[in-house]
């Protein structure tokens, strides 16, 4: 498979920067396609809901490794990835600090609200920052994604943005679901809000493709920012919330199945 590189290559050209502009829109069109699951599929259980992002935490943790941190050490040594990797955590950390931080379930319920009983305006709000934080842990990947081509290793970078769109589809599925149980609109809004979250990838995926290819030392630093940013949204968000309603199990085997996924698709474009 390692001819569809080529094949992307063609249909972009040489030019690192519109390499990440198109991946943009890729993994942002995946975003789109989850969020118009809802559509079809309008009420998806709790259960399939944590087995997706249980999914889509197993192809981070994968691409954050294979994609950033290892290509990185190789490009430029063990310190400058680790340096990145402890930045984009603290980044992220920040993050969180400044939108307030509350877990979300896809119901749109905060924890605190899920008794019968439970505010609507707390509800509304809960999924307003769900959206939010979603859009800020979108941010890592689509930097990923643009990191990636701006290093050049283009086979390395059209398997990490396949991967990342694929786990996208879970994560724009479960903000639709968010958004139109809290009753921000009908299914269509819903599915519109659930792309939107995902768009601040294409600019990001300039960016990264950007900064990388016209300052090529801060390669290394810059995967593993967008590694240690991933890594921290993994461990920090989507872990504890599929593991928080009683589908421990389920959650994990789809994050066994994410893990595969990825490797098979860093082994056949890679």
């Amino acid at each position: 498979m390692g001819s569809f590189a080529d094949l992307f290559v063609s249909f972009t050209g040489p030019n690192p920067v519109v390499q990440g502009l198109v991946a943009g829109f890729v993994i942002t069109a995946f975003n789109l396609i989850g969020a118009l699951v809802i559509v079809v599929w309008r009420n998806p259980s709790l259960r399939s809901l944590d087995a997706a992002l249980g999914f889509a935490a197993g192809v981070m943790l994968t691409a954050s490794f294979t994609s950033l941190i290892l290509p990185g050490i190789e490009a430029g040594g063990l310190v400058p990835v680790v340096i990145g990797m402890v930045l984009g955590a603290v980044v992220l950390d920040r993050a969180d600090a400044w939108v307030p931080h509350v877990h979300v379930l896809v119901t749109g319920r905060r924890r605190s609200d899920a008794a019968p009983g439970g505010s609507l305006d707390g509800r509304f709000m809960s999924v307003v920052l769900f959206i939010v934080a979603i859009t800020l842990h979108n941010m890592p990947e689509g930097l990923a994604v643009g990191v990636a081509f701006g290093g050049g290793a283009v086979r390395d970078a059209v398997a990490l943005m396949f991967a990342i769109g694929i786990q996208n589809v879970p994560e724009g599925l479960a903000v639709a679901v968010a958004a139109r149980n809290a009753g921000m609109g009908g299914t269509w809004y819903a599915a519109f809000v659930g792309a939107r979250a995902g768009a601040v990838e294409i600019p990001l995926a300039v960016f990264g493709a950007w900064a990388v290819s016209a300052a090529a030392p801060i390669l290394p630093y810059a995967m593993g920012f967008a590694a240690g940013a991933m890594l921290f949204v993994v461990s920090d968000e989507i872990i504890p919330e599929t593991h928080a309603r009683g589908h421990e199990r389920v959650a994990t085997i789809g994050t066994m199945v994410g893990i595969i996924v990825m490797l098979v698709l860093d082994v056949a474009l890679g």
